[in-house]
């Protein structure tokens, strides 16, 4: 996994945002999809990527990461 450069810096908002799911749905437990979630983080960091934030919110069933490409675009990991 990687990001591709390009010279142009980012000029403007997301058109879109998008998610990554990597933990497998509310199907699996909690913990194994915060394992699963942590992985994924730790592969796009070293790809690039910038980790903005932990959502780790035990109550409502929710592990996730919002992460930005090196270009400044944000994206979920969950």
């Amino acid at each position: 996994m990687w990001f591709q450069q390009v010279p142009e810096p980012k000029t403007t908002k997301n058109r879109w945002h998008f998610d990554l799911k990597v933990g497998g749905g509310r199907d699996v437990p909690l913990d194994v999809r915060a394992q699963r979630v942590g992985a994924a983080v730790d592969r796009l960091v070293e790809a690039g990527a910038t980790l903005l934030r932990l959502k780790d919110e035990p109550e409502m069933g929710l592990y996730a990461a919002a992460m930005r490409d090196p270009e400044g675009n944000e994206f979920d990991v969950v």
